[in-house]
């Protein structure tokens, strides 16, 4: 009920604020009032946006075991995992196989699931890591079986205090672990290394003169399940392993690109109908989850407009009170319920089960694989080790094979966009096709968020700098999605289309206000004057209906505090380097472009996670704009509560600066400890803390000129 009328009143609330704003500034231009009525307006179109997410959230239940009476485990549709890796040193090979290894133990019939690992690192490395991983697979997958376990990625199980009497089974995986690692470390695979066959030896020999950015294709079958099998004669699953041909000269379009050469690939040689997309640390949780989403794919009621079935992005390892607020929580489940009510939830880049001809822009009434008259790539029969079916995957697989086909525009995932997980999802809708939001009680996949504060900043930077490549384009949601989809969808999307505008609210209410204190310049109204009660009540609604949206999906008080702390955090510098940096690259100057988030983790870096501490050790930008900010506010706090003290009225009159000031102090608190009282190694550098002060006393000396003439 508090959420309900608090919603039914903040629109007028709001409308009247940007009344006031207008008659203020005409009544007397400024720059202030214009600044002041900017920030407002940025705030109340970002409200408006999020409100189609509230109007009809829907929760969703499965039921494996009636699916498995209908249609039976022989009839169930073969299936295809794509796993992406980019980078060895920031992405371990070992993180990525225990992902692979999870998957392959899924509770699914092994003669219909195969694995693809696409290294767009190139790295000789993670070849050997799957090589070492398909000989661990035929004793792991057996025991995976007679044990019944749930969490089948070997790395989570043997540090589990149930895995750890395993001693046999945990003795294999720490000698595999080893020698991966040795060979990381030496950043090559040594002939002592290998156990193999000439053949296999021989693919090796093919890194001579590789470079990331150059090299031809590399495809191979690791296992087939036509000839392989466990311990106990079991069919293994197939387990491919593919890098495709990069040159710098062609582009290569990211993610997106290596996606598409697995669904041409694939198609080539197992060309299952469904396609599971993974993060490479993203293990699966729960082995029944292909049941799960089959229950949607498999409903004759929505399969010919079914694109994907989005299960959440769930993380294992966070710190108690989530200081990062690494769940994003609103992305990953509150809104995504919210357009499961619509036309179903966005594409998030992982855990998300695809029908293969919607990824080909081709309905059908059931869900069945391509034939030749669906795609211009033949499918492969047969086995897939033969040399027609491996001369045809390496064609697909080549730079030049997009040319001159539609490839990323009509076909596949999305090109023009970083974030080509939003991007793909947002454009299947817009065609008519819709999805379903899969969130069972069991996380069906867990994987590890970044526990370094300036990756996650430069994860959401990343992100801000896709969004904004969307929203100004021929495809902007406010125009094309709302056309295309749906009002409700279109606005939906719009949302985090414009996630980049955070910045411009954020940063003039955490400078401007604070600024004005100082020099006793009063931007908003006194206590008791009517005016001054619309601040409270909007400040109050705006929180309160943002703590119970967060309370209903089993989060805590302190999780929200740390989460809409981390939300000014983001605005005041992923938002607004990602706009800059977006803006920058729209005029044609050159920037720094797309980074792997790593998934490496320092050990005195973790113990810090775990305690809660924030970690500030490294000279970033966006420390000094952070550390900024807590200067000024708090440098102007001390002078206002200084004069309210020594002069009658102040208070009041200048209540809600000071009110405004002393929020933001209390969530800087970890920004000063880092700065003046921290000794470890996660203390702000030296150096960003002096041009902190500097630049804070260079933002006092520009008040000075606009409030005091």
């Amino acid at each position: 009920p508090t959420t309900v009328s608090t919603l039914s009143s903040t629109p007028l609330g709001i409308l009247v604020l940007l009344y006031h704003h207008c008659t203020t500034f005409l009544a007397s231009p400024s720059l202030l009032s214009l600044l002041l009525l900017l920030a407002d307006l940025v705030l109340a179109f970002m409200w408006g946006l999020v409100q189609p997410f509230r109007w009809r959230s829907v929760c969703r239940r499965e039921f494996p075991d009636r699916l498995m009476d209908m249609v039976g485990r022989k009839n169930l549709p073969a299936l295809d995992v794509f796993i992406c890796t980019a980078d060895p040193h920031k992405e371990p090979p070992m993180s990525v196989v225990s992902t692979a290894l999870s998957v392959m133990a899924f509770d699914y019939p092994t003669d219909r699931l195969s694995v693809y690992v696409s290294d767009d690192g190139g790295s000789e490395v993670t070849l050997f890591a799957f090589m070492e991983a398909a000989m661990f697979a035929r004793y792991w997958l057996p025991f995976c079986r007679e044990n019944g376990l749930q969490e089948r990625s070997p790395e989570v199980y043997f540090s589990s205090s149930i895995g750890e009497k395993s001693d046999k089974m945990k003795m294999m995986y720490q000698a595999m672990k080893e020698k991966v690692e040795s060979a990381l470390q030496r950043g090559y695979v040594s002939g002592n290394d290998l156990i193999a066959t000439v053949e296999e030896l021989a693919i090796f020999k093919k890194w001579k003169g590789f470079t990331r950015r150059d090299h031809p294709s590399i495809i191979q079958v690791l296992l087939e399940s036509g000839k392989d099998t466990d311990i106990m004669g079991d069919v293994l699953p197939n387990l491919i392993y593919l890098s495709r041909e990069k040159n710098i000269n062609s582009p290569h379009h990211f993610k997106a690109g290596a996606l598409n050469t697995l669904v041409r690939v694939s198609s080539i040689m197992t060309n299952a109908p469904v396609v599971l997309t993974l993060d490479c640390d993203m293990y699966s949780n729960d082995p029944q989850s292909p049941l799960r989403a089959l229950c949607y794919l498999l409903d004759p009621a929505m399969a010919s407009n079914l694109a994907y079935v989005q299960f959440p992005q769930h993380f294992e390892g966070l710190n108690k009170d989530d200081i990062y607020g690494g769940e994003v929580k609103r992305l990953f489940r509150i809104n995504s319920r919210g357009m499961d009510g619509f036309s179903g939830p966005n594409y998030v880049g992982s855990n998300c089960f695809f029908s293969r001809r919607a990824l080909h822009g081709i309905r059908s009434s059931t869900l069945a694989p391509l034939d030749s008259h669906d795609s211009s790539e033949p499918r492969g029969w047969g086995s897939l080790r033969l040399d027609s079916v491996m001369k045809r995957a390496h064609e697909v697989a080549s730079c030049n094979y997009e040319v001159g086909r539609k490839w990323g525009s009509t076909i596949g995932f999305r090109y023009g966009s970083l974030v080509e997980d939003y991007h793909t999802g947002y454009r299947l809708q817009c065609e008519g096709w819709r999805s379903i939001f899969c969130d069972p009680e069991r996380p069906a996949f867990a994987g590890d968020a970044p526990k370094n504060l300036n990756d996650v900043l430069g994860q959401v930077k990343r992100w801000c700098i896709g969004l904004l490549e969307v929203a100004i384009s021929k495809h902007n949601p406010l125009t094309f999605g709302i056309r295309n989809a749906s009002l409700p969808m279109g606005l939906c999307y719009a949302h985090y289309a414009y996630w980049g505008s955070w910045c411009i609210p954020l940063t003039i209410y955490a400078f401007l206000p604070p600024l004005a204190l100082t020099y006793q310049k009063r931007l908003f109204p006194e206590v008791f004057d009517p005016w001054f009660y619309l601040y409270v009540y909007l400040f109050l609604a705006a929180y309160i209906t943002d703590l119970v949206d967060f309370l209903r999906t089993k989060g805590t008080i302190h999780r929200w505090w740390n989460d809409q702390r981390i939300w000014m955090v983001r605005g005041l510098t992923s938002h607004l380097f990602g706009t800059i940096q977006f803006a920058l690259n729209h005029v044609g100057i050159s920037t720094p472009g797309f980074n792997v988030t790593s998934k490496v983790m320092e050990e005195e870096q973790s113990e810090r996670y775990d305690k809660g501490m924030f970690d500030f050790g490294i000279a970033s930008p966006f420390f000094v704009v952070l550390g900024t900010a807590a200067i000024v506010n708090l440098s102007s706090f001390v002078i206002g509560i200084a004069r309210a003290a020594r002069i009658e009225g102040v208070f009041n009159e200048m209540f809600l600066h000071l009110f405004l000031s002393g929020f933001i102090i209390v969530n800087c608190l970890p920004i000063y400890e880092a700065m003046f009282l921290r000794k470890d190694g996660g203390k702000m550098p030296g150096n960003v803390t002096l041009i902190s002060i500097l630049m804070a006393g260079f933002l006092h000396l520009i008040g000075y000129f606009m409030f005091t003439n």
